[in-house]
């Protein structure tokens, strides 16, 4: 909490709190047996935790991006699978209060914010993943609708919940041709494939969302034809700090988690946390996840005031901590011997939950080729 505000303090103790007796008992369950914790998040959205960086007349917290870091590094450190949808969530709601018009904002936002409807963010197909702006979902216009047809891969959330913030196109090819539709479950030509087996996040069901002759209003349309991608890239800038925000919650979960065990353990006739050797590892684990958070909240207030140089640093924070993070759960799971590989034991499961960041939200090696563009652009 270094640096923080007297609010921005009490924002992360009522998050850690409710990570530590609404989460982390469940955790494990909610793993095993790839339960959606509904009601969980529900209480979390009476925190204000739905809509956090959502305007306060639609339901929302208000709060700065450096906020909704801090808290969801906190509520990560109870189960990060959890937390992750709900950043998600959070994303989806925050696109539709920023690019929507007043009608759309005060349809879709206060149930969003209650989490009593939960929602899905819609851009992955099954041939277009890093190279986004060659997606193939169409929407044909007729009239004052919009037909679909197409498909979307690993939607977090999918079919499972109840509104669908889909990019599709609807002119010619690259990214000026795509638009934003908001969906909504039921509609008629809106359905899903069967849930993925993933080796982690498995609190929140994934699927494909499938589009056959689907008609959408007009009226669902999130901005102007053609905006469509610049407002999936603006979502993503805040999509990859709150990502990255969840990675440092998993690593300071997994630095707890081996402090406990170098000191619980005795090998050799004294405990782990008389070996040098771990001693310097656990002292390196701690040292980067400072750095990491520090990176992170950097590009958080950079993103918040808008600043020139946001998008490229979103990217460095989301390359450094997802990266050092995962390396930090996987040492801390080494340091647990092979107790780190079971079950009964947390840290495993920090270690599957958090392998996917360097995947989503624009893959690692994205990032790289963001910064490097940005770098040789001068």
């Amino acid at each position: 909490s270094t640096g923080l505000t007297e609010d921005q303090k009490e924002f992360q103790k009522v998050a850690l709190d409710f990570a530590a007796k609404e989460m982390a008992p469940y955790m494990a369950e909610w793993d095993e047996k790839e339960i959606f914790p509904v009601e969980t998040m529900r209480k979390a959205a009476q925190l204000g935790f739905g809509g956090i960086y959502v305007k306060p007349d639609v339901g929302g917290s208000g709060l700065s991006r450096l906020d909704t870091s801090i808290i969801f590094e906190a509520l990560s450190t109870g189960c990060t699978s959890t937390t992750a949808y709900m950043s998600i969530h959070n994303m989806c709601v925050w696109m539709i209060d920023t690019f929507g018009n007043e009608e759309q904002r005060h349809r879709f936002c206060p149930s969003l914010c209650s989490m009593e409807k939960f929602a899905s963010y819609c851009l992955t197909e099954p041939g277009s993943g890093s190279d986004a702006a060659s997606l193939l979902t169409s929407a044909q216009r007729k009239g004052d609708t919009y037909v679909l047809n197409g498909s979307k891969a690993f939607i977090s959330g999918g079919g499972d919940t109840d509104v669908y913030v889909v990019m599709c196109r609807t002119g010619g090819p690259g990214p000026k041709g795509i638009s934003c539709l908001v969906l909504e479950k039921g509609m008629p030509g809106l359905s899903f494939g069967k849930k993925e087996k993933k080796v982690g996040w498995n609190s929140q069901p994934t699927r494909a969302v499938i589009f056959e002759d689907c008609v959408v209003p007009v009226g669902n349309r999130l901005g102007a034809e053609g905006q469509g991608f610049s407002i999936a890239m603006q979502g993503l800038n805040g999509g990859r700090i709150n990502i990255a925000s969840c990675s440092l919650g998993a690593a300071h979960a997994s630095v707890l988690l081996a402090q406990e065990h170098l000191t619980v353990r005795k090998q050799f006739g004294e405990p782990l946390a008389n070996n040098q050797y771990l001693q310097f590892r656990l002292a390196e684990m701690a040292t980067r996840l400072v750095a990491a958070r520090l990176m992170v909240r950097n590009a958080a207030r950079a993103l918040q005031e808008g600043r020139e140089d946001a998008a490229v640093l979103c990217s460095m924070a989301k390359l450094f901590a997802t990266d050092e993070c995962f390396g930090i759960c996987n040492q801390a799971l080494q340091m647990h011997g092979g107790y780190g590989y079971l079950k009964d034991y947390a840290v495993q499961q920090f270690v599957r939950d958090i392998r996917v960041h360097q995947i989503l939200e624009g893959t690692n090696e994205v990032m790289r080729m963001i910064v490097a563009r940005n770098l040789l652009q001068g």
